[in-house]
């Protein structure tokens, strides 16, 4: 806030009651902002976090990284809407950071109703109740989840000429038979 006294207003006295009314009203529109600036549970402090994931019907886990916490509590909507379906489950591992995602359905050797998951060694294979509550809350009704931890590994291969020669040389002394 930038005010602007008349000419006639000017002084060193009235300069310093101008100045003191903006701090004020600086004081005054953050105090006004902060709780617009709550509303994200990526930056609003820890109360308000836990006060959004009650409403939203989340619970912290025990041992809980604080900022996946706030990613779940974040996209609890979206997931939720995305629950049930291969391409949500995807999206839904995408949001949350969680890593690589594979997923089979109908396989020769399983029930019909059975659905494998392997994940990336990640959050999700570090705290399996984690991943329970995720299968349960996100997964799709009526169907058995199966989950497998996979590590990813990175390979290179350089590509080179390759040939291979021979040569044969026969040696002999003089006079030697």
């Amino acid at each position: 806030m930038n005010l602007t006294l008349p000419w006639w207003m000017s002084g060193p006295e009235l300069t310093k009651l101008k100045q003191a009314a903006e701090n004020w009203f600086a004081q005054v529109m953050e105090w006004a902002n902060w709780p617009l600036t709550q509303l994200d549970p990526r930056t609003a402090q820890s109360g308000i976090v836990d006060l959004i994931a009650w409403q939203r019907g989340i619970e912290r886990f025990s041992n809980e990284p604080v900022e996946m916490y706030r990613l779940r509590v974040f996209h609890a909507y979206a997931n939720a809407s995305d629950a049930g379906s291969t391409a949500g489950f995807v999206a839904i591992f995408q949001r949350l950071q969680l890593g690589y995602i594979e997923q089979e359905e109908r396989l020769p050797d399983k029930d019909w109703d059975v659905i494998v998951l392997r994940v990336s060694d990640s959050i999700t294979s570090q705290n399996p109740e984690f991943m329970n509550w995720l299968i349960q809350t996100y997964g799709r009704t009526c169907r058995r989840y199966e989950w497998e931890v996979i590590t990813l590994l990175t390979m290179e291969a350089t590509s080179g000429a390759f040939d291979w020669d021979q040569q044969t040389s026969i040696a002999s002394l003089p006079g030697a038979s």
